[in-house]
């Protein structure tokens, strides 16, 4: 039976070794000679350090093209042009489901071609030395971002090829992602994930571990994204990592965002060890857009100006071209440029907005009975009780894909645009929370003059790419 425990040192080898044989460039992972490889980089390329002391919040975006020379080109580009602070290497998504194969033919054919084949950077078949040539060219930070279930091997070669921050986790890379891995599978595979982070941070490589926060990225209440990150993070810390970005997607209400994004990093640090150092990122929105760049800016600008108040370490940006899928780099690097231009004009700027204690009093409570359920479900021990409390649905996610979490709770937004919970089902919360966000509809459903139904969440789904956040009924104020 699975536990939170911390994998003993000989089965982390007999993993790394087995895991390094699926893929040619896995025999060349040395990790003695890693830990030389980070040694040697510069202060300013190390990711945990340029982010725990940062005095503003950092931008960063997503960005991944399969050739080794064109994601350098791109992640300058997005440096220079964009102003980015940290940037990404984000994967392709052959090397996601595990398939190197399909992954080394896409990039092979790129290499003909000069077409981008893939979605992202292939980083396993670049090898450690591909990730390493990257690393020395690119200025900044960098981070591995993808969304793998089995992330194993992409991470024992990243690692050594340099990279010092991974993104995802056991439950944010499997609830929104996949239906073909159970939970406790990809619980298992993440604890080796950590481990070798932490095996990196006990020789004085601080490897920074981001799970990620929107989750399905529709509606998601924050309590539900705040207790997942928290327990990722606590299976992160029982592994060895000290750097923990915990992650939270806007949804669009400014009074709840910032709420939000202050319940996550107060409970983080309640929460979580004192040896951890941790941080926190705000995805900017991360459902549909609108089709026009315009109103697209509009939709950036509203994240800025939340990160300029709740004042997170590091914003997630977008591009005015998120309708259409993979943006430009000239688009990339306008959403950067957005991002920053409000929140340079508005962090110096004291801006005091009613209801924000109240909004984070509440989420706080939520999140509570949240964890408290995972300890009761698991005695204690946050494997099982995460296991089992998803298995009851006394946690769940919205919108899930996977087999792994019932997807039975059904938010919707109240009159003042927040994100409420309008179909509990077994959810784990105590009666008088309930009562709050059935109230709230309710007062929103009168506004409106219609019956509270699953109407609300579908309208409510749709409406920021129809250009509004509510999803009223059409022709009512």
């Amino acid at each position: 039976m699975i536990r939170d425990e911390r994998i003993p040192s000989d089965e982390l080898q007999r993993i790394d070794e087995e895991i390094r044989s699926n893929w040619p460039t896995g025999a060349d992972v040395d990790f003695e000679e890693a830990i030389e490889y980070h040694e040697s980089l510069p202060e300013h390329k190390r990711f945990a350090d340029v982010l725990e002391s940062a005095d503003k919040p950092l931008l960063q975006p997503r960005a991944g093209v399969p050739r080794l020379d064109d994601q350098i080109e791109l992640l300058e580009y997005l440096h220079q042009e964009g102003q980015a602070d940290l940037l990404p290497t984000t994967i392709d998504s052959y090397t996601r489901d595990n398939e190197y194969e399909k992954a080394q033919q896409g990039l092979e054919k790129a290499r003909e071609t000069g077409d981008d084949t893939l979605n992202g950077f292939p980083a396993v078949n670049h090898g450690v030395e591909g990730c390493r040539k990257l690393i020395d060219a690119i200025d900044a930070p960098i981070e591995v971002r993808h969304g793998t279930p089995d992330a194993r091997l992409l991470a024992a070669i990243t690692f050594a090829g340099g990279f010092q921050s991974f993104e995802g986790g056991p439950i944010s890379y499997n609830i929104p992602y996949t239906k073909r891995h159970g939970l406790e599978e990809t619980i298992k595979r993440w604890q080796f994930v950590d481990r070798l982070a932490g095996a990196y941070t006990e020789r004085g490589i601080r490897i920074n571990r981001e799970p990620f926060g929107p989750l399905t990225g529709t509606l998601v209440p924050p309590s539900i994204a705040i207790a997942i990150m928290l327990v990722e993070g606590k299976l992160a810390a029982t592994q060895g990592v000290r750097s923990l970005t915990l992650g939270y997607g806007q949804v669009g209400n400014v009074v709840q965002d910032v709420a939000a994004l202050n319940a996550l990093k107060k409970l983080g640090n309640e929460y979580l060890p004192d040896e951890v150092v941790v941080t926190t990122v705000f995805h900017e929105w991360m459902g549909g857009f609108p089709p026009d760049e315009a109103r697209a800016n509009g939709v950036i600008s509203l994240g800025g100006m939340t990160a300029a108040i709740a004042q997170p370490d590091k914003v997630i940006t977008k591009s005015p071209q998120e309708f259409q899928g993979v943006p430009t780099k000239e688009a990339n690097a306008s959403g950067l440029r957005t991002t920053r231009q409000v929140i340079d004009m508005a962090i110096e700027q004291k801006i005091d907005i009613d209801g924000i204690a109240e909004e984070q009093d509440l989420i706080e409570r939520e999140t509570r009975c949240l964890m408290d359920t995972i300890f009761e479900h698991g005695d204690g021990d946050v494997v099982q009780g995460t296991l089992k409390a998803f298995d009851s649905g006394a946690l769940d996610v919205p919108f899930a894909p996977s087999d792994s979490a019932k997807g039975a709770v059904l938010p919707a937004r109240d009159d003042d645009g927040r994100v409420r919970i309008f179909e509990w089902a077994d959810l784990a919360m105590d009666d008088d929370i309930k009562e709050i966000h059935k109230a709230r509809l309710s007062q929103r459903a009168t506004t409106e003059g219609r019956d509270q139904s699953f109407r609300m969440v579908a309208d409510d789904v749709d409406a920021i790419s129809d250009g509004k956040l509510i999803g009223r009924p059409q022709g009512d104020v």
